[in-house]
């Protein structure tokens, strides 16, 4: 399918080692491919409810985040809006999986909500207070940088690189130390 407002957005808390791994992920995306004239990237953290403007102003919303079905680390998983709702006992065991079930419950009721496709990935660690990603984590993030693709693929937005190979560790250690000169802003 071809949308013409496309949001990806990254969510999770960086403190909390693997939980941060959204974050991670579209900045990685943002800083080694070319934009895309559909496509907005949101690093959304924890913007929590203010990013339910997204749902209501776009055509589909990607969201990525840590996940917290029962699996191996670095299981993807992939969900709809109807899909996530229905498995309430499933996909609401974190803070960030309530607030997003919520969201998209209130957002239905609405005239307008985007079509919804959540891509998450099974964590190691989202207890430990720590900048980074524990190894087996980041060991995956190239299977979600493809799962992320595909799901952009899927809906008419093909990326290329942009030539700048800046890898995770790299984008993990910015956001441990944040500077101006960083990000390039």
């Amino acid at each position: 399918m071809n949308y013409e407002k496309v949001a990806l957005i990254g969510i999770g808390n960086i403190m909390f080692h693997d939980e941060g791994l959204g974050a991670y992920l579209v900045k990685y995306i943002e800083l080694n491919y070319k934009p895309h004239p559909k496509l907005t990237i949101v690093e959304g953290s924890n913007l929590g409810f203010t990013l339910m403007t997204y749902y209501q102003e776009y055509d589909k919303i990607i969201l990525v985040s840590s996940g917290s079905k029962e699996g191996e680390v670095g299981a993807i998983s992939s969900e709809n809006a109807q899909e996530i709702i229905s498995n309430e006992n499933t996909t609401r065991k974190t803070a960030n999986e309530v607030e997003l079930t919520m969201m998209i419950e209130i957002c239905s009721f609405h005239e307008k909500m985007g079509e919804v496709q959540l891509i998450t990935m099974t964590p190691k660690d989202i207890i430990e207070v720590k900048n980074g990603m524990t190894p087996e984590a980041l060991a995956k993030m190239p299977d979600l940088v493809n799962a992320t693709l595909k799901e952009l693929e899927n809906s008419g937005i093909v990326l290329e690189p942009n030539g700048a190979d800046i890898g995770f560790d790299e984008i993990i250690d910015r956001f441990a130390n944040p500077r101006q000169e960083n990000w390039g802003d």
